[in-house]
């Protein structure tokens, strides 16, 4: 089962309170940083903050670098090398003037800041571009029947429109093998009569009055992941 996405912007909140800060634009103007630079916290994507900005954010925070970035970045990709975290803190406090930081190993303190930033910065997309190119080869494992089967089942329904569609349901299987390895999951089935919930469920009659509760079809599948509402399922009235 695939846990849920942890609630980001809740945790900074969290944070701000213990700090005394009442808002993101505080948080911002407090730690010299863009406030698109904080709002990465919010959406769990610390690692693609610039070394600065999130040393920055650290100790107007209170918490190390480490904990920054294992806080606010996705619990499912792999963790940031520790000399990366290291390099990240050096390369801040240089721009901030402050010398060396220790007891980290800190580049040596002739070290240009300008290049052991760009270095640092080069590194996480290098990084960013290799956890990319995971996640697709991944799903195009999953998707290799597909792939290879598809495109020749629907050239044969098109030559020879008597193939029932029924043989062509098996070859759907690998894009719903992919949904679920994310942790997509449907929102009832096409031609479920339930009970209606306007917050799972979206009307597509909306001239006919409908309360929750009544009972509707499902036209189209809706779906979710996690705790995180996707598309509603397209219901109609009964009756």
């Amino acid at each position: 089962m695939v846990s849920p996405t942890p609630d980001y912007a809740q945790i900074l909140r969290s944070l701000l309170q213990d700090t005394s800060i009442p808002s993101l634009k505080a948080l911002s103007r407090a730690a010299g940083v863009p406030e698109w630079q904080v709002r990465l916290l919010c959406r769990g994507k610390a690692a693609q903050m610039k070394a600065e900005a999130t040393y920055k954010l650290s100790q107007t925070l209170k918490i190390s670098i480490a904990e920054l970035l294992t806080t606010f970045s996705d619990p499912s990709a792999p963790p940031l090398p520790a000399e990366l975290i290291e390099g990240m803190a050096a390369a801040g406090s240089l721009s901030e003037g402050e010398g060396t930081p220790a007891p980290l190993s800190s580049p040596p303190a002739a070290a240009d800041p300008t290049q052991e930033y760009q270095r640092l910065q080069a590194q996480m997309e290098q990084q960013r571009t290799t956890l990319q190119q995971e996640f697709q080869q991944t799903s195009l494992q999953i998707l290799e029947s597909w792939m290879l089967q598809f495109p020749t089942a629907a050239y044969a329904a098109q030559e020879n429109p008597q193939i029932p569609a029924t043989q062509l349901l098996p070859l759907i299987r690998p894009v719903e093998q992919l949904l679920q390895s994310w942790g997509v999951e449907a929102i009832a089935t096409v031609g479920t009569e339930l009970a209606y919930d306007p917050q799972l469920h979206e009307l597509i009659d909306a001239e006919r009055e409908v309360h929750p509760g009544d009972r509707v079809k499902v036209r189209y599948v809706g779906y979710r992941q996690g705790d995180k509402l996707l598309h509603r399922a397209k219901v109609s009235p009964i009756g």
